[in-house]
């Protein structure tokens, strides 16, 4: 039996992002998405409701600014106390993991999302997620973006505006771009 689209996205194997049964899955992303980001005058509760609704795991206290989007939500694991800023992307197509503690600063992008680099796969429209995991305690300034397949270790912080190419190793301050490794 041949495997669906969404079971090869999640197996981090080549996949067509165009599959009816990934439409399916982006659009009741898109539905919730509306309804978290109306939620904006809300009291925080209210979002850690809507928040359990379609994330993958939602930590006690974690806290994510609306506006937020994502492409699908159900691969995305938050710790406990986490904090989000406003204006936050998270390309899903592979598990995101951020750890407890952790604060991101506004307008962070954290990509899983790959594309093939042989020019012939790219056209042929497959691509690829690549898992992103953020460890406990760290601080991403706003701004930052994670590439794919990308482990920033615990206690790390990224610069703002930096582009994070490479892993991060624990206790580590980056910045740049690509993003280097400044003391730790």
């Amino acid at each position: 039996m041949e495997r669906s689209e969404k079971d090869k996205m999640l197996a981090g194997e080549l996949y067509h992002p165009s599959a009816p049964e990934l439409q399916v899955e982006l659009e009741a992303c898109a539905a919730w998405l509306a309804r978290y980001n109306a939620a904006m005058g809300e009291p925080a509760p209210v979002w850690h409701r809507l928040l359990q609704e379609r994330l993958g795991a939602v930590g006690e206290h974690a806290m994510l600014r609306p506006p937020f989007y994502c492409d699908y939500g159900f691969n995305i694991r938050v710790g406990a106390n986490v904090f989000m800023n406003y204006n936050c992307v998270i390309l899903d197509t592979a598990l995101v993991t951020i750890g407890d503690d952790t604060r991101i600063g506004p307008a962070v992008q954290i990509y899983t999302a790959d594309h093939p680099h042989d020019p012939a796969l790219r056209r042929s429209g497959l691509e690829q997620g690549v898992a992103v995991t953020i460890g406990k305690n760290v601080w991403i300034g706003g701004g930052a973006i994670v590439l794919p397949g990308v482990t920033i270790g615990d206690d790390a912080i990224v610069g703002a505006g930096s582009v994070v190419t490479r892993d991060v190793p624990a206790g580590a301050t980056v910045v740049g771009n690509p993003a280097k490794v400044v003391n730790g």
